[in-house]
């Protein structure tokens, strides 16, 4: 029935006698409805709009997820609101189909508004224009969808179609250059700043996607101008919801590439091998949406879908992709996993517990190499991957790594090892192979050392296995230290000595227990050596100590008249005529 036969249907007995109650009914979806969505919308007041940038860490996934909660409870609302009029019985049969379709459009301009929320990664300055350009470019779509409902319903001609359509086409196409000019703005200012944490590509991809968004911005309505208003329709909003398309995969890939460096405590989250990899999987998980929003039939991606899973064939055995895929997913899963451990471990169980921190990150790294071995088996297991065709392939491999890669499976050899035994750890200062520096990470291959000049020297693991290493700080930082002191001929030797070990005893970095000596080593060719030999509480201050110690020495000589001898060498000149060039000096 029609709005008038609603009319009238309110004016019968049998409507009096349900009035009551769904006028009740009513009253309490609308009265629900209207507040969800008003609470819904001034959620929607995020702090870009006040200018502030794309947050990071914690306020980024807050303002990624927190946006969501308005915009359920805002379509939520509209729902209630549809399904109050609906009841109502007032619409009639036309008005209740528009009014049914009101939720899925008023998702469409709710879904545009966040993503332009979203999107302010675009800058501070232009944060609110884009977000407002967004929102009227869903505006623009959902009026397309509202004109294309009643094409539907009408049966409107091809002239009043166009008519409808043409001031819709061109608003969205006003739309889109507003949005490449933004985005042309935004990728030069990150061009333009060195130092940025959005990859080259991100860059080279958004001003590939400002091109084409302006492109289609100033064809469409020529197109629609000249009489193609279809073509200009289909190519315009199949635009419009492929840039919706993209804005989402970038929203999400920031959102769970944030959530993976915030769980592992890493930073520069757009520089992960986790941000190109999710990306990666988020197109082509969307590709099929892409597919449909160009035109492409369910049917033919059914198809396609089927095609896909039978796989292909290698030998006499099948792979199918499905099956990669498993394996695929169930690997990343137990990869995440275990670094997510090894990340709990390193920061808030393994500190809490009495091990050295050699210890700790041999735990660590060991566990990180069993996590990633258990996460393949188990995904190759669950995956039912056949291998045994691979028999020959796998022996053929052992033989090259036996030749040609017997080095590496050395050093990798070598690495356990020193994770197992510990020997070396990080932190330690070593001296190998004329190197002397402190460990700073020891890998699979190679162990990295921290020189005191600053540089890294990596060294092989099977160097510090097979070869000799001095570890000065091996299970404790105590260590002894020799200061050689020379005096010259006549001085009294017990005063030195006393002298010397005062000053040893004096200084704080030197234990008492072993207490320090000082011997009278002999005699040499210009002087009288002693060497002091004290045991200090930190071997890392060997530098300092001894600097100390040597001033001391010299204050403390110079105050008691000591002479600190120096090499002296007296020249006989055998024929010192010949200075002179032969020739005598008479008087």
């Amino acid at each position: 029935m029609n709005g008038i036969d609603g009319f009238v249907y309110w004016g019968t007995d049998r409507a009096d006698t349900n009035l009551a109650g769904k006028i009740l009914g009513a009253l309490v979806l609308g009265v629900l409805g209207g507040s969800l969505l008003l609470l819904g919308l001034r959620g929607f007041k995020a702090p870009q709009l006040s200018g502030e940038s794309y947050g990071r860490g914690y306020r980024a996934i807050r303002n990624g997820i927190g946006e969501v909660i308005p915009y359920f409870m805002s379509l939520i609302g509209i729902s209630l609101l549809s399904i109050a009029l609906v009841n109502t019985g007032v619409l009639g049969t036309r008005g209740a189909a528009i009014v049914q379709n009101v939720p899925l459009w008023g998702a469409w301009i709710l879904g545009a508004r966040w993503l332009g929320v979203q999107s302010a990664h675009l800058g501070k300055a232009r944060t609110t224009n884009f977000l407002n350009l967004i929102t009227w470019l869903g505006v623009s779509l959902v009026v397309w969808k509202i004109v294309g409902f009643l094409d539907e319903t009408e049966f409107f001609t091809a002239a009043t179609k166009a008519v409808l359509t043409l001031p819709t086409i061109i608003f969205a196409s006003i739309l889109l250059i507003r949005i490449s000019q933004l985005i042309r703005a935004a990728v030069a200012k990150e061009v333009e700043a060195k130092q940025t944490d959005v990859s080259p590509l991100s860059l080279r991809i958004a001003s590939q996607v400002g091109q084409v968004t302006r492109f289609i911005g100033y064809v469409a309505p020529v197109m629609a101008a000249i009489g193609y208003t279809n073509a200009a329709e289909f190519l315009t909003f199949a635009f419009v919801q492929s840039l919706f398309i993209l804005i989402l995969i970038v929203v999400l890939q920031r959102l769970l590439t944030t959530t993976y460096c915030i769980l592992l405590n890493r930073e520069n989250a757009s520089e992960t091998l986790f941000s190109v990899l999710i990306g990666f999987a988020l197109t082509v998980l969307a590709l099929p949406v892409f597919a449909l929003v160009w035109g492409t039939r369910v049917t033919s991606l059914t198809e396609l879908w089927t095609r896909f899973q039978d796989g292909f064939e290698v030998g006499n055995s099948r792979i199918s992709p499905t099956d990669f895929l498993t394996f695929v997913v169930i690997f990343v899963i137990g990869y995440t996993a275990t670094r997510l451990v090894q990340t709990a471990l390193r920061s808030s169980v393994l500190p809490k517990t009495q091990i050295d921190v050699g210890a700790q990150n041999a735990i660590v790294s060991g566990l990180g190499y069993v996590g990633i071995f258990l996460a393949a088996l188990i995904a190759i297991s669950s995956a039912g991957l056949d291998l045994s065709s691979l028999a020959i392939v796998a022996g053929a491999l052992s033989v090259g790594i036996g030749f040609g890669l017997q080095n590496i499976v050395s050093n990798f050899v070598s690495g356990i090892i020193l994770l197992i035994e510990r020997p070396v750890t990080e932190g330690d200062w070593i001296e190998v192979g004329g190197q002397m520096g402190y460990v700073r990470n020891i890998s699979v291959r190679s162990t990295r050392i921290e020189t005191f000049d600053r540089t890294d020297v990596i060294i092989p693991n099977s160097d510090l296995v097979s070869g000799v290493v001095t570890n000065w700080t091996r299970g404790n930082t105590v260590g002894r230290l020799i200061v050689p002191v020379g005096v010259a001929y006549g001085n009294d030797t017990r005063k030195v000595q006393s002298i010397l070990l005062q000053i040893a005893q004096n200084h704080p970095m030197v234990l008492l227990d072993p207490a320090p000596s000082v011997a009278f080593q002999g005699f040499g060719a210009d002087s009288m050596d002693f060497e002091i030999r004290v045991i200090l509480r930190d071997i890392n201050w060997m530098l300092s100590v001894k600097t100390d110690i040597n001033h001391s020495i010299a204050e403390r000589f110079a105050e008691e008249g000591i002479e600190i001898p120096f090499a002296q060498r007296d020249i006989w000149i055998r024929n010192p005529e010949a200075l002179n060039g032969g020739k005598n000096d008479t008087a």
